[in-house]
C-alpha cells in the first residue's frame, strides 16, 4: 500500500493556550528534566528523539519524576536490550496495586460508577482500598498465590475493579472477558490459562435490555475444571432467582473480611494481567504484561501524554474485554478518579452520556471513534444542552477519526476542547502514537509518536519513510511489550506475531503515514483483524460460529472500515449444494454471530458465493480480498499461481465495483 502524495498540513483546530501549557504535567516534566538532569528540550520533537535514543535514561527519568516506590535497585534500566526479550529493571521489586493508592485523598472519590440497572455509586479511596484488602485476604485464604490465574466474566462495575486490584496486590495474574462474549470465544481464552478462581455476573443490562448469562457461566465451568471457586456478582436478574453454579460463593461474603492492606512487592516483570489478541488465525494469543512495565507506561501515557492530573475525573468508554478498560484502571496511578460507565452510551437517549459527563464534572473523556461518528450522524449538538465546563480533553481511539468528525466536535461539542486521536494496541496495553498537550491538533491527524516509542513507517524494503503509507514499526524496546505469550515456551509464536517481516523490529500490523511535521494518520489494519466499533475480534472467531450451521460450508468475512468511509463488513458464505440464501437463513447466521460470538460484529451484508479464495496451503485469502474490495489493482493483489482456485477472485473483482469509492 503506497501513497506518494506529499503531505500538506491540514487545518489546525486547536492550539494549547498559555494556561494549558504551563499547567500541563508534560511541561512540568520538561522543567524537571532541565533542573534535575540538565536536559533541555526546545520542543516535543526534540524530547521524543532523546526518549528513543537514550531509552534507559528516559525510563529512569519517568521512574524518578513519578517517584516510583520499590525494593532493590533500579539499576540497570535494561539488563538485556534484545527485542524480543528485553529485560527491564531486573533488580527492582514493586507492586502495581500499591501505586494505585499512593495518591489517595478524601477530597475526591476514587470511583464514580454508572450502570443501567443500579443507582449512581461513589466510592472513596478508603472504601476501595478496604474492599481490595478484604477480597485479597479471602483469596489468600483460598490458597491463591503469586502466579495463579484469576479470571473475570464481568461488566464495567466496581466489583470488577476491586477483584483486579485484589489479585494485583497478591501477585495473582488477572484475565478479563466481557459478558457480551459468547461461551466459545471466552473458552478459547480461558482454557489456555487454567484459572483457579472465576468472578462472574449472572446477568447484565445493555441498551435497556436484560441479558441472562447464567447459562453461559454453566458452560464455562463445565470446560474449566481448574476453577475451584466461583464468585457470583448479582446482575439485574440475580436478585430474582438463584443460580446453580458449582463451588459458588457470593460477592458479599468475599469482601466482608476486616483486613489490613497488604501489597506483595514482586519482580518488575512479574505477570500483572493477560490480554488477548483477536484470534484471527486460530486461538487468541494470550499476551502477558508485567507489573513494572505497565506501571511505568501508564504513568507516562496517562500522566504526560494525556495530561491526566490528580483530582481529574476520567471516563473511558469500553467493555472489560477491550484494553481501554486496563488503561482506565491504570489511570488510578496518576491520582485521578475514574468513572465506570456500564451500559450503552446512547441509553436511554443520545443526550444521556453528555449530560452525565457534565453532571459528574468529567475532565477527560475517552471513547471509540464510532461513538463520536454515531452522534455526529444523528445530528447531536451537545453544546446546546451540556456546557461541559470541566471537560478539557476528548480521546478518540479504536479506529481512525475522519476530518468531518473532528470538525463536528469543535463545532457542536465544545470549541476549546483538546480532541486527541490516539492509536495503540492490546499488545502493549497502551499507545504507539498519541497526543501531547503542548502540540496543535490538525484535523484528521494523530499529534505525535509517544515518548519512549520509536515509531516509524517502514516500506517493504524496511526503510523508514515520511509522507508515505507504510507498516507501523517500533525499533526500540518498550517496557509494556508482552513479557511472553502463555503456552509459547520457545517464543516462536511471539516472534512470528511481530518480528517475521523485519527481524529485530516490531511490526504492529497497521498502515500509517507520518507527516513531515511529526503527526500521523492510521489507514487501518494491514492484516485481517477486525477492529469494528473499537472492539477487536478475529475472523477465526466468526468462522467458528458461522460454519457450525449445517447450511454453511465455508465463509469469509472482511472489514472494510477505512479512513473517511463508513464501516462496512460483508460476510461471504458458501452454502451446501441446493441451499439458497434467503432472509430466514441470513437471520439465522446473524443470530448465530450475535449470540455465540459478539453482538457488535454482526455483518452488514451476507452474500452467497460459490467458493472462497484460498492459497495453495489452504489459507483463506482475507488480506488480498480486502485490498480488492478497497479498490486495489487485481493484478497487484494476488498471484494466481499461489492459489488453489484463482478464478474465485472474479466474483470479488465484480463485487468491488458495486461498493462506494
Amino acid at each position: 500500500m503506497q501513497n506518494d502524495t506529499p503531505t500538506r498540513s491540514t487545518e489546525v483546530l486547536w492550539t494549547p493556550g498559555p494556561e494549558q501549557l504551563q499547567s500541563s504535567r508534560l511541561v512540568q516534566y520538561q522543567r524537571w528534566l532541565a533542573q534535575e538532569q540538565g536536559f533541555i528540550s526546545r520542543d516535543y520533537a526534540e524530547l521524543w528523539r532523546w526518549s528513543i535514543e537514550d531509552v534507559e535514561r528516559f525510563w529512569q527519568s519517568i521512574w524518578s519524576f513519578f517517584d516510583v516506590q520499590a525494593d532493590g535497585s533500579r539499576e540497570p534500566a535494561l539488563g538485556r536490550r534484545t527485542m524480543p526479550g528485553a529485560e527491564w529493571f531486573p533488580n527492582a521489586r514493586l507492586n502495581f496495586a500499591e501505586h494505585v493508592f499512593r495518591n489517595a485523598t478524601p477530597e475526591q472519590p476514587a470511583v464514580i460508577a454508572r450502570s443501567e440497572d443500579l443507582p449512581l455509586q461513589r466510592i472513596s479511596w478508603a472504601e476501595l482500598e478496604q474492599s481490595t484488602a478484604a477480597l485479597a485476604a479471602t483469596l489468600r485464604g483460598w490458597g491463591v498465590q503469586p502466579g495463579d490465574r484469576v479470571a473475570s466474566y464481568m461488566p464495567n462495575r466496581p466489583e470488577t475493579l476491586i477483584a483486579f486490584l485484589a489479585c494485583a496486590s497478591i501477585g495473582a495474574v488477572w484475565s478479563s472477558c466481557a459478558p457480551d462474549m459468547g461461551a466459545s470465544v471466552v473458552l478459547d481464552r480461558l482454557r489456555q490459562i487454567e484459572p483457579k478462581v472465576l468472578f462472574a455476573i449472572d446477568s447484565y443490562s445493555y441498551n435497556g435490555k436484560q441479558h441472562d448469562r447464567s447459562g453461559v457461566v454453566d458452560e464455562l465451568l463445565t470446560e474449566l475444571p481448574s476453577v475451584r471457586h466461583v464468585v457470583q456478582v448479582p446482575g439485574p436478574l440475580g436478585h430474582e432467582r438463584a443460580v446453580g453454579w458449582r463451588d459458588l460463593v457470593h460477592w458479599e461474603s468475599v469482601v466482608a473480611t476486616d483486613a489490613a492492606p497488604r501489597y506483595e512487592r514482586l519482580s518488575f516483570s512479574h505477570p500483572l494481567w493477560i490480554l488477548y489478541s483477536s484470534g484471527t488465525t486460530g486461538l487468541p494469543k494470550a499476551m502477558v504484561h508485567g507489573h513494572g512495565g505497565i506501571l511505568l507506561t501508564h504513568l507516562k501515557e496517562m500522566g504526560l501524554q494525556n495530561d491526566l492530573r490528580p483530582g481529574d475525573r476520567l471516563l473511558f468508554l469500553g467493555s472489560t474485554g477491550w484494553t481501554v478498560w486496563n488503561l482506565l484502571v491504570g489511570a488510578l496511578v496518576t491520582g485521578a478518579s475514574i468513572v465506570l460507565y456500564d451500559g450503552h452510551p446512547s441509553w436511554p437517549d443520545d443526550n444521556a452520556l453528555w449530560r452525565f459527563m457534565d453532571e459528574q464534572e468529567v475532565a477527560v473523556f475517552g471513547t471509540g471513534a464510532a461513538v463520536l461518528l454515531g452522534h455526529k450522524k444523528n445530528g447531536l449538538r451537545p453544546r446546546d444542552f451540556a456546557p461541559l465546563k470541566k471537560l478539557r480533553t476528548i480521546l478518540s481511539t479504536g479506529s481512525p477519526l475522519p476530518i468531518d468528525a473532528f470538525e463536528w466536535v469543535y463545532r457542536d461539542v465544545k470549541p476549546d476542547v483538546w480532541l486527541a486521536s490516539v492509536s495503540g494496541g492490546t499488545d502493549v496495553a497502551s499507545c504507539f502514537v498519541g497526543c501531547a498537550p503542548t502540540l496543535p491538533v490538525h484535523a484528521g491527524e494523530i499529534q505525535c509518536p509517544e515518548l519512549g516509542v520509536a515509531a516509524y513507517a517502514f516500506n517493504e524494503a524496511g526503510q523508514a519513510v515520511v509522507d508515505e503509507v507504510g507498516e507501523l514499526v517500533i525499533t526500540q524496546p518498550m517496557p509494556s511489550m508482552p513479557l511472553y505469550f502463555w503456552n509459547d515456551p520457545d517464543g516462536s509464536r511471539y516472534r512470528d506475531s511481530y518480528f517475521d517481516m523485519y527481524p529485530g523490529v516490531w511490526r504492529q500490523g497497521d498502515w500509517i503515514r507520518f507527516t513531515s511535521y511529526g503527526s500521523s494518520v492510521i489507514y487501518g489494519r494491514s492484516d485481517s483483524t477486525i477492529n469494528r466499533f473499537g472492539i477487536r475480534i478475529g475472523t477465526a472467531e466468526i468462522y467458528r460460529v458461522v460454519e457450525e450451521l449445517d447450511a454453511v460450508r465455508d465463509s469469509l468475512v472482511i472489514d472494510l472500515e477505512y479512513l473517511g468511509r463508513p464501516s462496512f463488513m460483508p460476510l461471504f458464505v458458501v452454502l451446501q449444494p441446493g441451499v439458497e440464501l434467503d432472509e430466514a437463513l441470513s437471520e439465522r447466521i446473524r443470530q448465530q454471530i450475535r449470540i455465540t460470538a459478539s453482538g457488535r460484529h454482526v455483518p452488514d451484508a451476507i452474500v452467497q458465493v460459490s467458493e472462497i479464495p484460498r492459497t495453495l496451503s489452504g489459507k483463506k485469502m482475507e488480506v488480498p480480498v480486502r485490498k480488492l474490495l478497497l479498490g486495489a489493482d487485481p493484478a497487484k493483489v494476488a498471484n494466481p499461481d499461489t492459489m488453489q482456485n484463482p478464478r474465485s477472485l472474479d466474483f470479488f473483482i465484480e463485487y468491488a465495483k458495486t461498493l462506494p469509492a
